[in-house]
């Protein structure tokens, strides 16, 4: 690389527009939650206990290190089983599977959080989403996380509470 090439850095919910653009299908849904960054991604990142609260889907996930890399191993309401791939850092957490994708991120904004997320079904060996629904799941997950955080902190096992 030369050294004189400018260099774009995004956010998190920026590098999620930008990834979800090269997807056909997706759709990002945004919203502006009035709690502070921390407070939300403490809840976002707490897959274990929280994914489920607005990720209605998602009935379990047990996470584990293999190899040095993040893999989720989910299951479903309807009982449907997957493994996933995890990126997750603040802000950022990106879980994608044979079938699935989920794409959640945030950053601080004035007031609050913005956080974003995109996902859905994905078509093997396809850059491509299943379209039916997408968008609006996407946003009704954003209105049940806004909730969650407007809950009080949850301590302990099954709950992501202050530390």
């Amino acid at each position: 690389m030369t050294p004189n090439w400018p260099v774009a850095d995004f956010d998190p919910v920026r590098r999620l527009r930008v990834l979800a653009a090269g997807i056909s299908g997706a759709v990002v849904a945004e919203r502006a939650i009035p709690v502070p960054f921390d407070r939300l991604w403490r809840i976002v990142s707490d897959l274990e206990h929280e994914l489920g609260t607005f990720e209605v889907d998602m009935r379990n996930i047990t996470l584990r290190e293999v190899d040095g890399r993040l893999e989720a191993h989910a299951r479903g309401r309807l009982g449907f089983r997957a493994r996933f791939d995890v990126q997750l850092e603040s802000g950022w957490c990106w879980m994608q599977s044979r079938f699935l994708l989920i794409g959640i991120a945030a950053v601080p904004a004035r007031g609050g959080t913005l956080v974003a997320a995109t996902g859905g079904f994905r078509l093997p060996g396809r850059a491509a989403l299943f379209p039916l629904g997408v968008g609006r799941a996407n946003a009704h997950a954003l209105v049940r996380l806004a909730r969650r955080a407007a809950e009080p902190d949850r301590t302990g096992p099954g709950g992501a509470g202050e530390e």
